[in-house]
């Protein structure tokens, strides 16, 4: 299946608060806000919304083509990483003059997480056309619409539907600088639309539509609620509920870019021809797999262990489903 994914490339500031942002934050005192945190510890790793679903999906044995703008510093190592875990850079857009985004992000006991972004040379993304990732393919089967320039994910969604292209509108962490019109734009005719519980109601807020509107104008809802696991919807059908995945004892828990990896899984499931719960399955284990490390993309995954764990979660029948596509993974898989 060949599958573009559109979105951020970033390199991640991460940082622990050994406190609650709860407990410091006085609601009388919003509009004065100024905090600052002593953390603990900081932690530089690669990321970016496109990057960690590529790679998650690398890590699973499929080969996505990246599609996103980064700058020179991007190939200083970052690249050959990506390039030797599986996954196709050779439409990624270089910037001139803007370095590669950054994302920094502090996360408290709670889990609970204050970030912000510098773009860079994200913005340059809204010059990206899909026609020549398409021709350089042979075709496209899904293209994925990650968080990215507010203009180049109206872009990519808008010759996606040209094209007859199946996407994935996955606006998530722009949702809160997005208008109603754009998100009705992003979202309409979509394959699937993923979100979480709070981007579900962030959306039907601004467009002005129901639950059951957003229903009738995508093929799937996919919402996921962190330790709830995820609900998929279709309109005229049951809801589906599928259950997270708990963490290994002792493990470290640290949620950055575990939303991207339950993306990947899932889509990774897709591409198998797997349901859409099975392909939840994926993409709820492939998540916890991201929560139990530091970074979004230091994990690797080991087929056996993977299948034992999918057993373990969700009986023998879903280990039995997925175990011959990590099978087919190049020898020795993705290496670390």
């Amino acid at each position: 299946m060949r599958i573009a994914v559109s979105g951020s490339i970033a390199t991640d500031y991460l940082m622990t608060f050994p406190g609650r942002f709860s407990e410091l934050i006085d609601p009388d005192q919003l509009r004065r806000l100024s905090l600052s945190f002593l953390v603990d510890d900081l932690e530089v790793r690669r990321g970016g919304v496109a990057a960690n679903i590529c790679f998650g999906m690398a890590q699973l044995g499929l080969r996505p083509a990246l599609v996103g703008a980064v700058g020179h510093d991007f190939s200083d190592d970052y690249e050959a990483w990506l390039q030797r875990h599986g996954v196709d850079t050779a439409s990624v857009r270089f910037s001139e003059d803007r370095h590669t985004a950054r994302f920094f992000c502090t996360t408290d006991l709670d889990e609970a997480q204050l970030a912000s972004f510098y773009a860079g040379a994200m913005v340059e993304a809204r010059a990206i056309e899909l026609a020549p990732v398409q021709a350089r393919l042979g075709g496209l089967d899904l293209v994925v619409v990650a968080p990215n320039d507010p203009e180049a994910m109206l872009r990519h969604t808008e010759e996606a539907r040209a094209r007859g292209i199946p996407f994935v509108a996955d606006p998530s962490q722009q949702l809160a600088r997005l208008d109603g019109e754009q998100i009705r734009t992003l979202v309409d005719g979509s394959a699937y639309f993923i979100a979480n519980d709070y981007e579900r109601s962030i959306c039907e807020s601004k467009t002005g539509w129901s639950g059951a509107d957003v229903l009738e104008r995508v093929g799937v809802r996919v919402t996921t609620r962190g330790p709830k696991g995820c609900v998929v919807e279709q309109a005229g059908e049951p809801p589906l509920e599928v259950p997270a995945v708990a963490p290994d004892d002792g493990a470290t828990v640290e949620p950055t870019g575990v939303g991207d990896a339950f993306r990947a899984g899932f889509l990774a499931g897709r591409a198998w021809d797997l349901d859409l719960v099975r392909s939840a399955q994926v993409g709820a284990l492939l998540a916890t797999r991201v929560l139990e490390s530091v970074g979004t993309q230091e994990y690797r995954i080991e087929p056996a262990r993977f299948v034992a764990r999918m057993a373990a979660a969700y009986g023998d029948a879903a280990a039995a489903a997925i175990a011959p596509h990590l099978a087919t993974r190049p020898p020795g898989g993705p290496q670390t």
